[in-house]
């Protein structure tokens, strides 16, 4: 009779998850519509409307669990053979990883931490990826023969099936052939040469991804074919990647998740480690919109990574949050943010509102310029890695998210981001020439967020970090609010010469009033940092050039972002001009 009862439970948790999963891929397979359509609104909602369907299937699927099976309370036994006849269910399916990991939600929300064991959940997988990966091919193969590298390209064009023309195929080809060979240096073509593409193109904003891998030898190298829609009935190749450190940016965790076709996601994500081998599953997982189960890998990660070092967590290195209390692992590249209980009277926020911009920046747009982040309840920490005087700080800033049990300290609430360099801290080490180059990144890092709607609210460096590609990321995220929603305003002339030494300012100020050219002031006491800015950026401290962005965006003007550099696209008359608005600089 038990065993009947597992084995009921168990289907109903996977049909739960065969749902979930139904609608995941039909959302994702219409990016291709959307494209065809330039129907960008529709893009933003897809991607922001994706990233909650999990957490409503899963509550769907406790629903189910709790009222068919009259579930109150936790049967060990019951549970040890539901857990056996789900392993059994998965051993066909294709999407078994994902569905370990659905099943652990069920039961981590139906039952309390202290039975989060490997005899009840996943813990650790029991599936066999690269099996699973090499029974099932997702991509095409195309030899470079006797037709040439031109003909190649041309043949990987037309294997993808768009309701769109191209503007002129042969065009694309002959560049994209002649990209390849300035890119890679090779003077012949390798005898066995190869492109594998990917089946299914990837989509996010503008573009449609075409990605890949050449394989000649024993070198395998990236390839990656973004096309463009030219929004009057047609489409082209933007640009040709091919180095590695460009395809990783493309996938960075600082941009939106891609939607693509992945009926088989190990098998996918198998193809991307083969390119981009650096990349955590966890990475990978999330960069095509699996971030649920990229949570379940990363802190796989996270307790192997444990087992295997010494090393004690400590407070951050910078200058502390006024919201957020922050600590790392040296060994390990991220950082571990916990709200604090208490915030200043000048940070007029709530333990829900930060919770509300987070998940705002999650489902926003973060064109390469917002960290992503891993959002754990009830994380259980060794106790004796806690550095002494870390565990004091928590326990005088965070005392309501601190549980010790026996050996391990429980943290019921925090976010996790990939460490990068505090950018005040990164300036302090750079000259004069280094110091130019990432303040015109900070800046143009900010004319990028204003490009898609959002500001800051506080510009100072100690919110942006700089990462291992040497770019400019914001992840301070409590005063971050909708660029529509501010009031960029000049500040008045005094009335008297008198104003000017006031303690109070001579006009009025509005709770959402923001004057740029204020920032300069507090930006940097450093006189020559100041001079570089205003010489870089002088813009930024004008109140018409943030208003003059407000109304592009209520007139639905959407920024170009692009995951590469401008240099590597593709000619194309007028675009590549001055004139080029300053978001679309890749």
């Amino acid at each position: 009779m038990m065993q009947d009862l597992s084995q009921q439970i168990a289907q109903s948790i996977l049909t739960g998850f065969d749902r979930h999963f139904s609608f995941f891929q039909e959302i994702s397979s219409a990016a291709r519509q959307r494209f065809e359509r330039t129907d960008w609104e529709s893009v933003r909602e897809a991607s922001a409307k994706r990233i909650s369907f999990y957490d409503l299937r899963v509550q769907e699927a406790i629903g189910k669990v709790s009222s068919n099976f009259g579930i109150k309370e936790l049967d060990e036994g019951l549970w040890q053979e539901v857990k056996q006849a789900y392993t059994t269910l998965l051993h066909k399916h294709s999407r078994p990883e994902l569905a370990e990991t659905f099943y652990n939600s069920v039961f981590c929300r139906l039952f309390e931490r202290k039975y989060f064991d490997n005899d009840k959940i996943f813990l650790e997988s029991q599936v066999k990826r690269h099996e699973l990966a090499e029974r099932y091919r997702v991509y095409m193969s195309f030899q470079v023969a006797d037709g040439g590298l031109k003909n190649s390209f041309w043949e990987i064009l037309s294997s993808f099936y768009f309701n769109l023309p191209y503007e002129d195929i042969q065009r694309d080809s002959q560049r994209l052939a002649d990209a390849f060979m300035e890119q890679t240096g090779l003077e012949t073509i390798p005898s066995d040469l190869r492109f594998d593409l990917l089946e299914s193109p990837f989509y996010r904003n503008k573009a449609s991804y075409l990605v890949g891998r050449m394989v000649y030898g024993d070198v395998i190298r990236p390839v990656i074919i973004p096309l463009m829609n030219n929004e009057a009935g047609a489409i082209y190749a933007d640009a040709l990647l091919t180095q590695k450190r460009r395809v990783e940016a493309v996938f960075s965790f600082a941009r939106a998740y891609f939607m693509v076709k992945t009926p088989v996601p190990t098998a996918t994500v198998e193809f991307l480690r083969s390119i981009m081998p650096e990349k955590t599953l966890a990475d990978l997982y999330m960069s095509i919109g699996f971030h649920k189960q990229a949570k379940n890998e990363f802190y796989r990660d996270l307790l192997n990574h444990l087992e295997q070092s010494q090393d004690e967590f400590i407070i951050a290195p910078g200058t502390p949050g006024l919201v957020m209390q922050v600590f790392t692992l040296p060994s390990f590249p991220y950082v571990f943010k916990v709200i604090r209980d208490k915030f200043p009277p000048q940070k007029e926020v709530t333990h829900q509102l930060v919770k509300q911009r987070y998940l705002q920046v999650k489902k926003h747009d973060r064109v390469g310029r917002m960290a992503d982040t891993l959002e754990f309840v009830d994380v259980a920490l060794p106790l004796d890695r806690i550095d002494t005087h870390l565990l004091e700080e928590l326990k005088a800033t965070v005392p309501s998210q601190l549980e010790i049990e026996g050996d391990k300290v429980v943290i019921k609430h925090l976010y996790i981001e990939q460490r990068m360099t505090p950018l005040n801290l990164y300036l302090e080490e750079t000259n004069e020439e280094e110091t130019r180059s990432i303040l015109y990144d900070w800046g143009k890092a900010v004319k990028q967020l204003m490009g898609v709607n959002i500001f800051p609210g506080d510009l100072l460096f100690k919110n942006f970090g700089v990462n291992s590609q040497g770019k400019v990321v914001f992840y301070d995220y409590d005063e971050i609010c909708y660029l529509t929603e501010c009031n960029f305003r000049k500040i008045p002339p005094p009335r008297y010469p008198e104003d000017l030494y006031l303690d109070e300012p001579w006009y009025s100020v509005n709770p959402n009033d923001i004057f740029p050219e204020e920032f300069i002031t507090f930006l940097s006491t450093d006189p020559k940092v100041r001079k570089i800015l205003k010489e870089i950026h002088p813009e930024l401290f004008d109140a018409t050039f943030w208003q003059s962005n407000q109304q592009d965006l209520v007139e639905g003007k959407q920024a170009d972002v692009f995951p590469y550099s401008r240099t590597l696209r593709f000619e194309r008359p007028g675009e590549l001009s001055d004139a080029l608005p300053m978001a679309s600089l890749g």
